[in-house]
């Protein structure tokens, strides 16, 4: 199938903005927590009354301190509470949300704040402070600076204690559908990022139709979700923007260091997430069992959930003896495995990169529904997800309601719909380039379905022609050999060589499981085993597993175990964790080479 589209199931509002939605729940459903903020170390609920309370104060002292309609306001900080709060604040001032990573450079927040013509800037820490100030002298439109750690809430609502009332909400009421909401700047996995330009129309369109398809996962006064992806990524924004739109109680957490803590305290009915944290809680979970002794039970009860999970497609469902085996792991190991993710939660959905069949089946076999979905900053986040009611794994599943996905005669994955960003900020050659007769073209390649299901199977610039004339997609043995509990990161390489190669950075955490099982010195490193007999072949069963999903010509002959991880801060990875490859490749050159060497 070259195309398909589906009806819209929620029709965006002409005249509105997103701040009608904190009103709304102000006045239809004023007394239940559409919030929960952490204090000390307890859930404290916020209600629809309050939360609109808190928000119109905030922006009240925006407006008292001269942001005007239409400015441009950055916000740097982790996922909190006060996030969300600035966020609808800055809305009901008239102005233009700029989310800037909380691990940006001072050089990066020079660029996205100089750029996008930034006149405040609203910092979560004294750090984030002093980045700025590093480079304020380079940004002659910012005009102030708040600090939330410093007080910025208290500040800001005692500067507009004398705004009135009908004047925040005059304002509030500035921006039309299709006016601008923000500006998010792409990771920028090649050059400089680029300001993706949003409207209120563009989250209507994607979160009115989201929550209106995944109705189950959105109901009001039941549902909740725990929101630990960054804030300034368009997916956790799109988080942020369904839950208040539905609306259900949202609770935000700055990163994923206590993870199973906070899930098992806040009990969320539905995660969003990336398939790097599925994959970590499995792992841990594998790890956990097998240092317990009781890694044969745990190794059985996931084959059982793969099968019963592959069997429920299939004509008569799993069988007796199946359903059997299913019933007495669900007592072993599946309910301790959902109690892990905080007990009520039947639904998860993963965007950001492909989460992979066997994950997919397992986490579907123990009672816990990974719905995979795919998208971009242009396209407002998901375009394409899996319906709660019928999934197939290996998908990433139909297009958005009211949207279409076209395939083009190369592969290329292109989109068209109302949740479409207009342009890139201040890049009309970009824009071009990107935007053609209202088609959105990603630069991914996929196929779709019978069914209108799409498989996304690798990026163009991606492709790697080996010195054969065999076109080798990454993503796919990629993925694959990321799913061993050792292997952290994996980058396919092979443009214009005789064969195709592998980099691995090795999991910290469970490298020392293993070294410790396997009677290596205490305090051993990747650097350490990487020539380690017992690594290598413990790496290449994760490789062999790789080259099963591909043909022998795109397999992975030969790889090298780094020393070291892909990090953001030595700009091997963006913050929404995607490889820059040509980083890697500089960086890790000498390794390279080494595959090849001979």
């Amino acid at each position: 199938m070259r195309e398909f589209s589906l009806p819209a199931l929620y029709e965006v509002p002409a005249d509105g903005n997103l701040t009608d939605l904190i009103s709304r729940n102000a006045a239809q459903h004023p007394d239940v927590a559409v919030m929960a903020r952490k204090v000390a170390d307890a859930w404290v609920d916020v209600t629809a009354t309050q939360f609109l309370a808190e928000v119109r104060a905030t922006a009240k002292g925006l407006i008292a301190q001269g942001v005007r309609p239409g400015d441009r306001v950055a916000l740097i900080s982790r996922t909190r509470y006060e996030w969300v709060q600035f966020d609808f604040a800055i809305w009901s001032a008239g102005a233009v949300t700029v989310p800037v990573y909380e691990t940006s450079s001072p050089e990066q927040i020079q660029w996205i704040l100089g750029d996008s013509g930034a006149v405040a800037a609203i910092v979560e820490s004294g750090t984030h402070a002093e980045s700025v100030a590093s480079v304020r002298d380079a940004l002659p439109a910012l005009e102030h600076v708040w600090q939330i750690e410093g007080g910025a809430v208290e500040e800001l609502t005692e500067a507009g204690r004398d705004v009135a009332d009908e004047t925040v909400a005059a304002r509030s009421a500035t921006a039309k559908a299709d006016d601008i909401a923000t500006i998010v700047y792409t990771s920028g996995t090649t050059g400089r990022p680029k300001g993706c330009v949003l409207t209120h129309r563009n989250f209507f369109a994607e979160c009115g139709n989201l929550v209106e398809r995944l109705k189950p996962l959105f109901a009001t006064g039941r549902a909740s979700v725990l929101l630990f992806l960054p804030a300034a990524h368009v997916f956790g924004r799109m988080v942020e923007v369904a839950s208040v739109l539905a609306p259900i109680r949202l609770g935000c957490v700055p990163d994923i260091k206590n993870l199973t803590d906070e899930l098992a305290s806040f009990r969320p009915t539905l995660i969003l997430g990336v398939p790097r944290v599925f994959e970590k809680v499995y792992n841990s979970a594998r790890a956990k069992a097998h240092a317990d002794g009781k890694g044969k039970i745990f190794d059985k009860a996931a084959q059982t959930a793969i099968a019963y999970s592959r069997a429920k497609s299939t004509p008569g469902g799993p069988s007796l003896g199946l359903r059997l085996k299913h019933k007495l792991f669900d007592t072993l190991v599946y309910s301790k495995l959902r109690a892990v993710l905080g007990g009520r939660c039947e639904f998860a959905i993963s965007g950001g990169a492909p989460l992979g069949e066997r994950l997919g089946h397992f986490y579907s076999g123990i009672g816990f529904t990974v719905l995979e979905g795919y998208g971009l900053t242009e396209s407002c986040a998901a375009t394409a997800f899996t319906p709660w009611d019928r999934q197939k794994i290996g998908t990433v599943g139909q297009p958005l309601p009211g949207s279409k996905v076209r395939i083009a005669d190369d592969g290329e994955v292109l989109l068209h719909g109302e949740h479409v960003f207009r342009g890139y900020w201040n890049n009309e050659a970009a824009t071009a380039e990107a935007l053609a007769d209202g088609w959105f073209h990603t630069g991914d390649i996929g196929t779709l379905d019978e069914d209108g299901y799409l498989a996304i199977t690798g990026r163009k610039k991606e492709i790697l022609v080996t010195a054969g004339g065999k076109n080798v997609a990454p993503a796919v043995i990629e993925d694959r050999i990321r799913g061993h509990a050792l292997v952290a990161e994996c980058m396919v390489v092979g443009d214009g060589r005789p064969f195709v190669g592998a980099l691995v950075t090795l999991d910290e955490e469970l490298l020392a499981r293993w070294a410790a099982d396997h009677g290596k010195p205490a305090g051993s490193t990747a650097a350490s085993l990487r020539e380690d007999p017992e690594l290598l072949a413990e790496v290449q069963r994760a490789v062999d597993d790789g080259n099963s999903a591909v043909s022998k010509a795109e397999s992975v002959r030969k790889f090298r175990i780094l020393p070291s991880q892909f990090t953001e801060e030595a700009g091997h990875i963006t913050p929404s964790l995607k490889l820059k490859r040509n980083v890697v490749a500089k960086d890790f050159a000498d390794e390279i080479e080494a595959i090849y060497r001979g």
